[in-house]
């Protein structure tokens, strides 16, 4: 699903349903790993697990051996020296994404139950801005739950922003414009315009991020990449 959202340089590993949720994951964790979630729920240390196994098929397809991904700062994985990537999982789905480093700078992808967001959620992540577009896509594409769709921009956003800055972004520091492929329900793009001074990368300060959206399988799934200049 998220392979469709990413550049071909992007190697995609996803586990849906109850692939990968034997305990043979969670078996195969290395001890420093295991040492991150020892006192976490039955479903987090599952989830932990399955998605760091996909993150490691994905190294092999790069040709990296298959190491440890522990949590840096602020939960961000620390990849091995040349790559870049992201982890996303939810109810029933995870999936990691790698790419060298000289091929794309940085990358943020996320998926989420294709469901309404909770009570009182979104007025916390959505710009004035963003609440009227939400308001007109809804009005013309009622079978997306933008709200969530919105939300999942605003991760992967994040994710993409993290390792190029160090720094914390808030959901009201990008505006995100959500927008549906011409002739198509279920895909489109989203332009996040950067309210706070962007990332300079090879000398250019960046202004905004770009990526791709799906809604498919009962989730929605969103991508950003941030190619070199």
């Amino acid at each position: 699903m998220i392979d469709e959202l990413l550049p071909q340089s992007v190697v995609v590993v996803e586990a849906h349903g109850h692939e990968g949720t034997d305990g043979s994951e969670e078996a195969a964790l290395y001890p420093e790993e295991a040492a991150v979630v020892a006192r976490a729920v039955a479903k987090r240390r599952r989830e932990f697990a399955v998605v760091r196994s996909c993150a490691r098929r994905a190294m092999e397809k790069l040709g990296v051996p298959p190491q440890p991904i522990l949590p840096g700062e602020r939960g961000a994985p620390r990849w091995p020296a040349g790559l870049t990537g992201s982890m996303t999982h939810c109810d029933g789905y995870c999936a990691a994404a790698l790419v060298r480093a000289g091929d794309l700078a940085s990358l943020g992808i996320d998926a989420e139950p294709h469901q309404p967001l909770p009570d009182r959620v979104l007025p916390a992540v959505a710009l004035p801005t963003e609440a009227e577009r939400l308001r007109r896509l809804t009005a013309d594409h009622p079978e997306i739950h933008w709200d969530r769709l919105l939300f999942s921009a605003k991760e992967s956003v994040y994710k993409a922003w993290f390792p190029l800055t160090g720094q914390w972004l808030d959901f009201a520091e990008a505006d995100i414009d959500l927008r549906v492929h011409p002739g198509e329900r279920l895909r489109g793009s989203l332009r996040a315009e950067l309210l706070v001074p962007g990332p300079v990368l090879d000398g250019h300060r960046l202004r905004c991020f770009e990526g791709l959206w799906t809604a498919q399988r009962g989730l929605v799934a969103t991508a950003v990449t941030v190619p070199h200049a």
